[in-house]
């Protein structure tokens, strides 16, 4: 069912990775805040309410937001917080601004490093019985996946191989400064290897989001409409899901397809921005998304379909595989799409990008979905 309201991402700003040797969280928040702000054209007078996410355990410290209202704007202001993923949190600020109370939405989330070992905090998340003691965490969870997907299409190996090599030369052309070697922040687990998966960084996130009245009133036009939304969960225990299939994926893509009014993604999409913490992830999303079935991901991957200059870029900006801000990267990806759509996206714009698809996937073995369609006009490509 398509939202009430038409709703367009209108501003934001990415730090990824921060250089905040002296600064402190606090001091990071406020920056991202102002600079979406600015990027928006409003100051924080301008800002209805604000919807952050952010992860205690992460943080290291009992709820997060706490100390982060005020680097934000949230102080004698609506602020909510989300701690499940960051894309939930730009979930919740399009639905607050759909019902009609906001006109406008800031949406934050951040990701630190200080915590001793991300994969113990991650480790807490899980199942406290079983999971627990595998030690399961976000990339225990991405190479049991890629072992199910690996048994089901053998010939994945190599193509995982050649997504790795293509987003890592994508986030070197993107982000230059960033741009990571071979380094990895923690061992490799078979089948993904040492070079496929980007060290943990410190990261963060903004958008602002406005109703059409907004738009309209304030005379914007370099906007990115949210025509399609849908999102959709898994369930928590590994044993109960078969790990080479993502039916929340096909669920989400389907709501939002429906929304934007898109009956074959693979042609009408311009660019795509998805979550892939390995480049098994990237083949299970591209069949999630109705990009590319299992059987023709080897014909679609080497003929460069996906590739930049091919007929679908994926991941211009190198996605997950280039910088790695775990909690935030999702909101990362919708960032992204939004940026393309508007022609902000700067090394890595792709040209007459009008629509774009922005997919998050979060929690163990992408047990969490998201996907967002947005577009250079509210009701589809131009005539």
């Amino acid at each position: 069912m398509a939202l009430n309201r038409r709703i367009a991402v209108i501003g934001s700003a990415i730090m990824a990775p921060a250089a905040a040797q002296n600064q402190s969280l606090e001091e990071l928040l406020y920056d991202i805040a102002q600079a979406a702000m600015k990027d928006a054209g409003l100051t924080a007078d301008g800002i209805d309410g604000i919807v952050v996410a952010s992860n205690d355990q992460f943080d290291g410290r009992a709820i997060s937001v706490m100390a982060a209202s005020g680097s934000v704007g949230g102080v004698d202001r609506d602020i909510l917080s989300t701690p499940s993923a960051s894309e939930h949190a730009f979930v919740m600020g399009v639905l607050r601004v759909a019902s009609g109370q906001y006109e406008t939405q800031l949406i934050v989330s951040w990701s630190p490093v200080e915590a001793s070992s991300l994969s113990e905090a991650q480790r807490l998340g899980a199942d406290p019985y079983f999971h627990r003691a595998l030690p399961l965490d976000e990339l225990s969870g991405a190479a049991l996946q890629a072992s199910a997907v690996l048994a089901a299409r053998p010939e994945a190996i190599d193509l995982a191989a050649r997504l790795s090599a293509r987003n890592k030369a994508n986030g070197r052309r993107a982000y230059p400064e960033a741009a990571t070697s071979e380094a990895i922040g923690t061992k490799p687990r078979w089948p993904i290897a040492a070079d496929m998966v980007a060290p943990p960084v410190l990261g963060a996130v903004a958008i602002v989001i406005a109703s059409e009245d907004h738009v309209a009133k304030n005379g914007l036009k370099n906007v990115a409409w949210v025509r399609g939304m849908g999102w959709a969960t898994e369930a928590g225990f590994l044993g109960d899901r078969d790990l080479a299939i993502a039916p929340a994926l096909e669920e989400a893509a389907r709501r939002a397809y429906a929304e934007a009014g898109l009956s074959d993604p693979r042609n009408e999409l311009d660019v795509v921005e998805l979550t892939d913490v390995s480049p098994y992830q990237e083949l299970l999303a591209y069949e999630g998304l109705g990009l590319s079935g299992k059987q023709t991901w080897k014909d679609d991957v080497l003929s460069g379909v996906f590739d930049p200059g091919g007929s679908l870029p994926v991941n211009p900006s190198g996605g997950v595989a280039a910088i790695n801000p775990v909690f935030c990267t999702g909101l990362i990806r919708i960032a992204e799409a939004a940026r393309q759509v508007q022609g902000k996206a700067g090394r890595h714009q792709l040209d007459n990008a009008q629509t774009a698809l922005g997919h998050a996937a979060s929690g163990f073995a992408m047990m969490y979905q998201t996907v967002l369609v947005l577009g250079e006009n509210k009701d589809g490509a131009a005539a």
